[in-house]
């Protein structure tokens, strides 16, 4: 209630001639309106494309949380930022871009701290972010800031406050409302939205604008300093976005052995993952890790080679359309939820299946 009065107020403290123009034009209407809006927040990539946690993020802010969209695009000064703010200036139901540039890096507290001061002035009733390492990383630390509990790893919205969730390890799904008073904190997967199409806006795009200055220095101060990045670059798709990913677990035994199924992914096109039991023991980078505390993907294809299926990898692949598994063990939990199971080596089959789709015309590379 008094949120309504506040904005009735806001409203009648205008010049009368202002005020009865605006009446005239249904201010009533476009007064209830404004009290409900949401902040969509999306990290720029270097591609000037969004990437699917921001796809998901926007989808879900188009079709299933209160329009108008404020959205804010994160990026670092002098990368893509910009391209990507006037792509997302063109879609449906945005009706401003904010361009939150940082010198350096990006850092999840001081944007946290930006991201407060613009919903403080926004009001929007929502903040929405993909599921990524991106929006975890900034999501707790923005609803902590706004007094206010984060709804994570959104799968379905079923009304406004209203959200469905995978609890124990996507074993099990919740349903669960929100009844703070203040802004809801949601974080969405790209496996859930990702799959609806964007809506592009029919006429005039979106306004671009930069921070203001109490924002700008916000995101200049923190106690985290940025000081450098390892960035592997490769050819292959990613992770999170491909349509077939290769996957590899403890079996290869060794980082060499791991190569293996480069040639695999590359034959098929696909990008190379790995289970944390992998990825502990050296094998791969982390970034490569799918499952709970890992990447969660939805491919069309995925193969998992000597991956015994423990349940918090499961988690992060189940609703794949199509699963493959290789393993000597006939009882591993991963033929349960297999499409198709080889009970074998993985040294003599793998080199085979590359041979036989090389016949097929995947050539090596």
């Amino acid at each position: 209630m008094m949120m309504i009065v506040g904005a009735v107020s806001r409203v009648l403290a205008r010049a009368p001639e202002e005020t009865a123009s605006c009446l005239g034009r249904g201010v009533w209407e476009n007064c209830f309106r404004r009290l409900k809006g949401t902040l969509c927040v999306m990290e720029a990539q270097g591609t000037g494309d969004l990437d699917a946690a921001a796809k998901a993020a926007v989808v879900c802010a188009q079709k299933h949380l209160p329009k108008p969209i404020w959205a804010v695009v994160a990026s670092r000064s002098g990368t893509d930022g910009e391209v990507l703010a006037k792509s997302v200036a063109g879609l449906d139901g945005v009706e401003k871009v904010v361009l939150a540039e940082a010198e350096g890096g990006l850092l999840a507290e001081p944007l946290a701290k930006t991201l407060r001061s613009l919903v403080g002035k926004q009001e929007p009733t929502h903040v929405v972010t993909g599921s990524s390492t991106f929006g975890k990383n900034l999501a707790p630390r923005l609803a902590a800031l706004l007094d206010a509990s984060p709804v994570t790893d959104v799968l379905e919205v079923v009304d406004e406050k209203t959200f469905v969730r995978p609890i124990y390890a996507g074993n099990a799904l919740e349903t669960v409302k929100f009844v703070g008073s203040g802004p809801v904190v949601v974080t969405v997967r790209a496996t859930a939205f990702g799959s609806e199409g964007l809506e592009t806006g029919a006429g005039e795009a979106a306004a671009v604008e930069a921070l203001g200055e109490e924002e700008k220095g916000a995101m200049a101060g923190g106690p985290s300093e940025w000081v450098g990045e390892e960035k592997t670059e490769s050819e292959r798709p990613l992770l999170d976005a491909a349509r077939i990913v290769i996957s590899g677990g403890r079996a290869l035994k060794s980082e060499e052995n791991f190569k293996m199924l480069e040639g695999l992914a590359d034959q098929l096109g696909g990008a190379l993952g790995a289970s944390r039991a992998a990825v502990d023991a050296g094998m791969c980078p982390n970034d490569m890790q799918v499952g709970q505390t890992g990447k969660v993907v939805a491919p069309e294809l995925y193969i998992a080679i000597g991956i015994s299926g423990a349940v918090q990898h499961l988690a992060g692949m189940k609703d794949s359309k199509t699963i493959v598994a290789i393993n000597k063990d006939p009882e591993a939990p991963i033929f349960k939820i297999a499409d198709y199971g080889l009970v074998g080596d993985l040294f003599s089959i793998v080199p085979e299946l590359s041979s036989k789709l090389e016949e097929l015309g995947y050539k090596k590379e």
